[in-house]
């Protein structure tokens, strides 16, 4: 009871700047399978693939913003990474103007349509990866992450269903990924420490502006795969069962007091003791 186990290299992204192949070669090393880039820091395709090539990962996938597609041209960033051999691209986040709710959110939910349409021409599968934000609108009485699933068919968009998210979001996340069941080929695993109340500042944490930045009491870390408040066993055996391809690790920071480095070589030892 096993899936490959690549690495959203984001998790790494200041050693990724300093040195991509090098960074890459590490993670190879730690013991990864794959990895899902979040941007090629300047590297094209073709110099990254022969990276890929002679290091043995496999790049399974890319986070790519709607913004990206709507103003780069979606053959444009599909041909980038049809060239990287990726055969997932994510939508990783919707700034607030195109949640649901705000004034661009029928129009970007056209615009993912139309993307995941043409990625199939390259052989791609479009996917979603949420925050909780999807979680807090409830629309006709569903949330609003399964509405952007309802009104874009499963053939041009796929779920990433990002475990800490889902969780925060106030579901849990095993039940949650079989509830897709069929559309859930890639499960983000991701894991986290909290007391007192969630932080009004979260966002923050992962590198996006937070509006509100009020103190308050209140700890949020996130924490490498099996070190946190997640139910990893679950979480994995679930991903099996929802028919799964790959599972993808991510550690937006780092843990105080540890480097990124030491976080996701702890969750690559941890799925590796449980023979993952």
């Amino acid at each position: 009871m096993s899936l490959p186990v690549a690495l959203q290299v984001y998790s790494l992204r200041d050693e990724l700047d300093k040195d991509f192949k090098g960074t890459l070669q590490a993670v190879k090393q730690m013991g990864y399978d794959g990895v899902e880039f979040a941007g090629l820091c300047g590297h094209s395709p073709e110099e990254v693939k022969g990276w890929l090539e002679e290091i043995g990962l496999t790049a399974i996938s890319a986070h790519v913003g709607i913004e990206s597609f709507i103003y780069d041209g979606v053959d444009e960033v599909l041909k980038e990474y049809e060239m990287l051999g990726c055969k997932y691209i994510g939508i990783p986040y919707l700034v607030e103007k195109r949640r649901p709710g705000g004034e661009e959110f029928e129009a970007t939910i056209e615009a993912i349509r139309k993307v995941g349409e043409r990625a199939k021409d390259y052989g791609i599968q479009l996917l979603y990866h949420n925050h909780d934000f999807e979680f807090k609108t409830k629309i006709d009485g569903k949330y609003a992450l399964e509405v952007i699933y309802d009104k874009v068919p499963a053939e041009y968009l796929a779920s990433e269903l990002d475990t800490c998210w889902v969780n925060i979001g106030g579901e849990v996340p095993a039940d949650y990924i079989k509830k897709f069941s069929g559309r859930a080929p890639v499960v983000h695993l991701k894991d986290f420490y909290m007391t007192g109340k969630l932080p009004s500042h979260l966002y923050s944490l992962i590198g996006i502006e937070d509006e509100n930045s009020e103190e308050e009491e209140t700890t949020f870390e996130f924490r490498p795969v099996g070190s946190g408040m997640q139910d990893m066993p679950a979480i994995l055996a679930a991903s099996v069962e929802a028919g799964a391809e790959w599972v993808i690790v991510e550690q937006d920071d780092p843990t105080p007091g540890t480097t990124p480095i030491e976080c996701v070589k702890k969750s690559c030892d941890y799925l590796k003791n449980l023979k993952w």
